[in-house]
């Protein structure tokens, strides 16, 4: 039985703390990869992985200031560090696995590591889950800014790539073309002027939902979540979920097991010292199609990785 705490620094296998914020999971040949931000020394992206999703192994530091770049058929910028030889931020990482290429496809959020005035969408690749990623550069799509980003997998290959453009005030939803690596099609226009990011999107029961919170820089805020029928369809009003401060929280990822273990990953920023910011994992409980985040302190995860919240 493992006991984890939330909102303290979690730790891999090593005892080394896990430096992974703003990230992603996805399950692949039997083990879950865990990527993130990391800003610490030459570092952009972790990978780490898990066959429990408690205990974690540190497997690289797959996007560094000196991974390979590559152009694609899409023009890009490929810089990984400024002129002056200083470090760019790489924020948000998210990667799906394509299975027509065969190929794992990172999308994050690229500035230039100064300001913010970038607001661009990075793109990496690499054949391996854990491997050194060969970074394609960033790019507006379709010109447009790009900054907290997620990407969504439907269960038919699709995939989308959801990021806040417009200095922050509405939320852009593209399908991404067949092998990852660009944007197709600009599908829908999110609440306009309400000040959205750090979204995450799951599936349940056919119904698709998107967590997202306030602009309010490292504070935390209230969180809100919408519903739709499909991913270029209508979405609701906004509603709340959780507290006031999601529990002091803003979300990273969300976590989907099966239809009735949906987990939200979040960030607990420190905003003093971003090395010290922690992580909160909660379930996601639903009555009928209004979602439920209630604060539990710690958790439990057994061998036969049942998760039990206390």
């Amino acid at each position: 039985m493992n006991l984890l705490k939330n909102g303290s620094l979690w730790k891999d296998s090593d005892g080394n703390p896990i430096h992974a914020h703003g990230g992603f999971i996805i399950y692949y040949d039997n083990f879950y990869y865990w990527y993130g931000e990391d800003r610490r020394d030459d570092y952009y992206v972790n990978c780490y992985r898990s066959k429990d999703l408690a205990n974690w192994e540190f497997r690289n530091h797959v996007l560094t200031t000196d991974s390979k770049t590559k152009h694609t058929r899409v023009r890009t910028q490929l810089s990984l560090v400024n002129g002056d030889h200083t470090k760019v931020n790489i924020e948000r990482p998210k990667v799906l696995f394509n299975p027509l290429t065969k190929k794992f496809i990172l999308w994050a959020h690229f500035e230039n590591g100064k300001d913010y005035s970038e607001a661009a969408a990075a793109i990496a690749s690499c054949d391996t889950p854990d491997g050194n990623f060969v970074y394609h550069g960033h790019m507006n799509p379709f010109g447009y800014m790009s900054r907290d980003c997620t990407l969504f997998q439907d269960d038919d290959g699709t995939a989308y790539f959801i990021s806040a453009a417009r200095d922050n005030a509405d939320l852009h939803i593209y399908r991404l073309s067949s092998d990852y690596m660009n944007v197709d099609k600009l599908v829908r226009k999110l609440w306009q002027g309400e000040y959205r990011e750090a979204p995450a999107v799951f599936k349940r029961k056919e119904r698709y939902y998107m967590v997202s919170s306030y602009c309010t820089g490292w504070a935390p805020n209230q969180g809100k979540y919408a519903t739709s029928d499909s991913m270029d369809g209508n979405w609701t009003l906004l509603e709340n979920f959780g507290d006031e401060t999601t529990y002091d929280t803003q979300p990273a990822f969300v976590l989907k097991l099966n239809e009735e273990e949906i987990l939200y990953y979040s960030d607990r920023w420190d905003a003093e010292n971003y090395i010290n910011s922690s992580y909160v994992l909660l379930p996601l409980q639903f009555e009928e199609e209004k979602l439920i985040l209630k604060y539990y302190d710690q958790y439990e995860i057994d061998d036969d990785k049942n998760i039990q919240f206390k």
